[in-house]
């Protein structure tokens, strides 16, 4: 089919990503992913079977699989579809779908607590494991906050998107900038930094989220190209944890989150080492799957929370990305560590020429290398 072609062609990340030999151990299956968001419409082709019931909490009329804009419906696809009649497929399509409906329309920047917090508290209570929200807010709320302990305490591990604005304010997006919650950057074809994804220490990780097929609009007609975004990216990074987990039923959220970390693509393989662009590290759950990589370690230990990002002053800029001056990159810093902590420089992966990418030797990524003494605790995250 041509439009099947057509649409797997656009998702050059399953390739990359080494998806299919993946799939022979895990696709996701047993895993329940709530994906907090615009709704999610369970009739289309990726998505039918695979949709749960989930809660409307917009306080308007419509059921959580009425997705009034279409995102919500992209990210469960980006996740769990299933590519019948030539549809999305997902990196994890044995994994299922819990939808919670929330207002994002028109309201941007603005988007409050009061808006979220009660859609992380009931998946919190639900089966899922997992916590997808590809949203964001320049508001941090305590009761935003408090949702996110409430959602931890419940052994839940949650991802949210650190937004698209680098080239613009770059403010810390919430819920990514919450303790506890995990940021997720996005990066290209290329394997380096998408020039739109924000930077500061609120990003922990980062996945591929640039020109990606969606639907075109809330009509769910057609599909069209040059999608994505670090809500995609953001959709990538749960959906690796939901391949994860399904291979290793009885680990903890902290020990998935600490094999995602700890095979993440990044030069510098150091403990603590972090970048304000792609954090930890990009995703890459093959390395695991594949290659039996990655100690999950103490199941009641967070893997970022117990340990202290360390910025270089020292790296080059990279294709102009970002001029060091983020604010949250900076807290404890000296002005001359300020000037340079931010930026970038394109190097090679120790272990196979990419960081998470399957393109072989000479594919690069922008990466933060460590060994300067600016420690930067992710608990300062109020801004």
């Amino acid at each position: 089919m041509a439009q099947a072609d057509d649409i797997r062609s656009q998702q050059w990340y399953l390739d990359a990503m080494r998806a299919e030999e993946m799939w022979k151990v895990s696709t996701g299956e047993g895993i329940k992913v709530a994906v907090i968001d615009s709704g999610v419409n369970d009739s289309t082709d990726a998505l039918r079977g695979q949709v749960l019931p989930g809660e409307d909490l917009t306080g308007t009329p419509g059921e959580a699989t009425d997705d009034y804009l279409g995102h919500g419906t992209d990210m469960a696809e980006v996740i769990a579809g299933t590519g019948k009649n030539g549809s999305v497929r997902g990196l994890a399509p044995g994994a299922k779908i819990i939808p919670y409906r929330i207002p994002l329309k028109g309201l941007g920047s603005k988007l409050k607590a009061d808006g979220y917090m009660k859609a992380i508290r009931a998946a919190a209570d639900s089966d899922a494991k997992i916590i997808s929200m590809s949203f964001g807010g320049s508001y941090y709320d305590s009761a935003g906050a408090e949702a996110v302990e409430y959602a931890i305490s419940k052994g839940k591990l949650l991802f949210a998107s650190v937004g698209n604005d680098a080239e613009g304010e770059n403010k810390p997006r919430y819920p990514a900038s919450y303790p506890g919650v995990v940021g997720v950057g996005a990066t290209d074809e290329k394997g380096e930094v998408a020039g739109f994804s924000q930077h500061g220490v609120n990003v922990d990780l980062s996945a591929p989220g640039s020109e990606m097929p969606g639907w075109c609009d809330e009509s769910f007609q057609k599909y069209c190209a040059g999608k994505g975004g670090t809500s995609s990216a953001t959709a990538i990074a749960s959906a690796s944890a939901a391949l994860i987990w399904a291979k290793n039923p009885d680990w903890t959220a902290n020990q998935v989150l600490r094999v995602l970390v700890d095979t993440a693509g990044r030069k510098d393989r150091k403990e603590g080492a972090s970048s304000v662009y792609i954090g930890y590290g990009a995703v890459r759950p093959r390395i695991h799957l594949l290659e039996g990589k990655g100690d999950p370690g103490d199941p009641g230990r967070n893997p970022i929370e117990a340990t202290e990002p360390t910025f270089s002053p020292e790296a080059s800029s990279a294709k102009g990305e970002g001029d060091g001056k983020n604010d949250r990159a900076s807290a404890g810093a000296t002005d001359e560590d300020r000037k340079d902590q931010g930026e970038t420089v394109v190097a090679e992966s120790e272990d196979d020429g990419s960081l998470w990418i399957y393109l072989g030797a000479g594919a690069a990524a922008a990466i933060v290398l460590a060994g300067a003494s600016v420690l930067v605790r992710r608990t300062n995250r109020r801004t």
